[in-house]
């Protein structure tokens, strides 16, 4: 898998920035098929920072419904992965940059 695939984007919540705040883990959305090295590695070379840990979340996919006008719609909000990744101390990583 091509370096470029793995990182989707990064999580921008309050969540995770109290964690980048608090303890240097950054929080992203990636390929459902990328291990923990490939997000390294990923994180690495497109941020420029020392990774120390990563963790992996499989989010799984819900079920959604709502009543409209044009009656009752359900569907299914897709699962997707979630890597945490901690980066070494003194390093930041910049996620407001390109805004």
């Amino acid at each position: 898998m091509k370096l470029s695939d793995v990182l989707v984007k990064p999580i921008v919540t309050e969540k995770s920035n109290k964690l980048s705040d608090t303890s240097k883990t950054y929080a992203f959305r990636v390929d459902r098929r990328a291990n923990k090295l490939e997000v390294k590695k990923a994180v690495e070379d497109f941020y420029g920072v020392t990774v120390t840990e990563v963790n992996t979340v499989v989010v799984p996919a819900k079920s959604k419904s709502k009543f409209t006008k044009a009656g009752f719609i359900s569907g299914r909000k897709p699962a997707y992965k979630k890597a945490y990744v901690k980066v070494a101390e003194g390093e930041t990583i910049d996620l407001y940059s390109n805004i």
